[in-house]
């Protein structure tokens, strides 16, 4: 009799315990640019859903991939690490298992949480940098929706999604469907959940789910200020070298903008449409109230700002991203906060810890966002790393940012070729449309970036995994190293993987 009133007694306290644990709901879009939504003040498009959660939350304005492409953000976002830490990004490597065991969705799993994941997971696994790239980590997930590889916006032709095809043939609206499920089901289970989403949208190919034609039909859209081949002729050459320059003309910004650009809101309007369908299940399961949301995209999207298209450069619209954070439970919620301190997407894994009540990782180089959202006028970061090494040699390049300016470093100095400096005072120049580094007003400002500058590339050269070519960066990006030194390190080829 004692030992059934002992074990009643603990299981009554392991109920309690994770009733007190709030819900975690993480939603990720691809590729979606801040001129994409009405809560960061376009008035030409619709998201209703995602603006009446910027409303209930908080909004960020300075929020940063740390990385801007797929792969490499996700890692940031799972593990809470810069690049050179994860060794994780297109044409250099796989993470490593050791690495993974780390990331937010297995430390929260470990800790009583049940766990899932829909949509493009979006890196692989191996055991060490020579051992056989391993399956996708479906089993470390209470419930799987993830694919490999780009995954598809035809819903039946993501195997683990196929049972949704039916209903929504389209895969924006499948993973909403699927959150309600997993919604469901972990709070019949009575166990503390996060849900974790990538939507495939809105990355290209463009494909729009056809239910929502009519959302943009004949729509004008505003250009921004900064539109156009003219607004980026400032801009390095190196920074010219890639398919960044090259998919203004190949995407028709240039011809066809009203069209691209309906057709890139609307993929968005489905994943406004998919989180309005989470959010109506955990109003209806009775756990809104103890349920915290984060949206946020895997990076931007330049759409014909400075003749650019696609995003990985460390520009302003392919680095800065939407994110919004909604904690029921505080009592600044409901009051349509706004939040300009700087952020980045390696501050996701911390805070999701953090929330759950879990130490964070000394690993961890990201922050807790919810101290923000206790005080808005507070600091997390003092600066942040923007890291390029994908892609032509040429466009590799460090930028940092602090709240107000932005410094980038182009060292590539091949034949034709010379090192090249960028200065922007964001807080002044939010569209990057003067670059300062040759303005005598700026010499001091510049003195002081390129010391950040160079703080964060000591990290990398402290830091940086030992493999998957992270190592010789520390030289290629040193600012006082020479170009022989620097062009027998690139003549090193990088590990062969699939392209983004």
């Amino acid at each position: 009799m004692k030992q059934i009133i002992i074990a009643a007694m603990a299981l009554l306290s392991a109920t309690v315990a994770n009733a007190e644990k709030p819900n975690i709901v993480f939603l990720m879009s691809d590729d979606q640019s801040t001129y994409t939504m009405g809560c960061y003040g376009n008035q030409d498009v619709q998201t209703p859903n995602l603006d009446r959660l910027a409303a209930d939350g908080m909004t960020f304005d300075n929020h940063y991939n740390t990385t801007a492409i797929c792969m490499a953000s996700r890692a940031n976002v799972m593990t809470g690490m810069y690049e050179y830490k994860t060794g994780c990004n297109f044409s250099h490597g796989e993470m490593l298992t050791d690495t993974w065991q780390k990331s937010y969705p297995m430390l929260l799993r470990k800790a009583g949480y049940m766990t899932a994941f829909a949509g493009k997971f979006g890196f692989e696994l191996r055991e060490a940098p020579n051992k056989p790239k391993l399956a996708l980590p479906a089993n470390d997930f209470d419930r799987w929706g993830g694919g490999a590889g780009q995954t598809f916006y035809k819903t039946s032709m993501n195997k683990s999604m196929a049972e949704y095809a039916k209903d929504y043939p389209h895969s924006t609206l499948s993973y909403g469907a699927f959150g309600q499920v997993f919604i469901r089901d972990a709070v019949k289970a009575k166990k503390p959940f996060c849900l974790s989403i990538s939507f495939k949208a809105p990355h290209k190919p463009a494909t729009p789910d056809p239910r929502f034609d009519s959302v943009y039909a004949g729509k004008t859209f505003k250009k921004p200020e900064n539109y156009g081949r003219e607004n980026g002729e400032h801009f390095s050459k190196q920074s010219k070298q890639d398919r960044q320059y090259s998919r203004f003309y190949e995407w028709n910004y240039a011809d066809k903008y009203d069209e691209v650009m309906a057709t890139y809101h609307q993929q968005v309007y489905a994943v406004d449409v998919a989180v309005g369908m989470i959010r109506k299940t955990i109003q209806e399961q009775g756990v809104a109230d103890n349920t915290v949301i984060i949206f946020t995209s895997d990076n931007g999207f330049f759409c014909g700002s400075h003749g650019y298209g696609s995003k990985v450069l460390p520009y302003e619209e392919s680095t800065r991203v939407p994110m919004i954070i909604y904690d029921p439970r505080h009592s600044n919620s409901g009051k349509k906060l706004r939040c300009d301190a700087l952020t980045g997407n390696i501050d996701f894994a911390p805070t999701m810890l953090k929330l759950a009540g879990l130490p964070v990782p000394g690993n961890m180089d990201g922050r807790d966002l919810m101290e923000l959202y206790r005080n808005p006028e507070h600091s997390i970061h003092e600066s942040l790393a923007l890291i390029n090494v994908w892609g032509k040699a040429p466009t590799h390049a460090i930028g940092v940012v602090t709240k107000d300016m932005k410094y980038i470093h182009w060292g590539y100095a091949a034949k034709g070729f010379e090192p090249t400096e960028e200065l922007y005072h964001l807080s002044k120049d939010p569209l990057e449309l003067t670059n300062q580094s040759d303005n005598p007003e700026y010499v001091s400002a510049m003195q002081q970036m390129r010391q950040v500058y160079d703080k964060h590339l000591s990290k990398w050269q402290s830091e940086a995994v030992s493999y998957n070519n992270y190592q010789r960066y520390g030289t290629i990006f040193d600012r006082n190293a020479t170009w022989s030194d620097k062009e027998l390190l690139l003549a090193k080829p990088n590990k062969t993987q699939v392209k983004k």
